[in-house]
């Protein structure tokens, strides 16, 4: 059964793992996070948990049985009761409903341990996947969006 944790610095190595080898399944339907990404990894780490720490964002790991980083899952722009939602699932994982749970678990934790009450989510027109994640959790498409320069759809969805 998975396991949605809070980032924490015991995450880093098999988080850069994931990262590494879903480099380019990922970089299929969001933009590649480039050399400097893998380079400058531990420093990233920090700065993320800095912005954790301050309550800035919340950042989450799926977390398989032997502890392997399946999948990621975010909340950032926290601001006001809202913050957008961010996810991403290994691609030996993908299709086996992860992310929708991985979502779900999300959307309880935000309303419950984060005091959010709206979370918005955005995604390219190409990526069905991700449109269905937010469609089966309960988000509404609420416009048009654009994300590097592709044509997307904004989402909401009240907590």
């Amino acid at each position: 059964m998975p396991e949605l944790q809070s980032l924490s610095p015991d995450h880093g190595p098999a988080l850069l793992a994931f990262e590494r080898e879903n480099r380019a399944y990922f970089a299929a339907s969001v933009p590649d996070r480039g050399e400097e990404y893998f380079a400058r990894f531990e420093e990233r780490l920090r700065a993320l948990l800095a912005e954790q720490a301050a309550g800035d964002c919340f950042f989450h790991v799926v977390t398989g049985a032997d502890g392997e980083v399946l999948g990621r899952v975010n909340l950032y722009e926290v601001a006001d009761g809202s913050a957008e939602l961010g996810y991403r699932v290994a691609e030996r994982a993908a299709g086996q409903g992860l992310a929708t749970w991985a979502a779900r678990e999300m959307c309880a934790r935000a309303g419950e341990r984060y005091g959010l009450t709206v979370l918005t989510a955005r995604t390219t027109l190409d990526n069905a996947a991700s449109r269905a994640v937010l469609a089966r959790t309960g988000f509404t498409v609420v416009g048009g969006t654009r994300l590097n320069g592709r044509p997307g759809l904004s989402y909401r969805r009240s907590l």
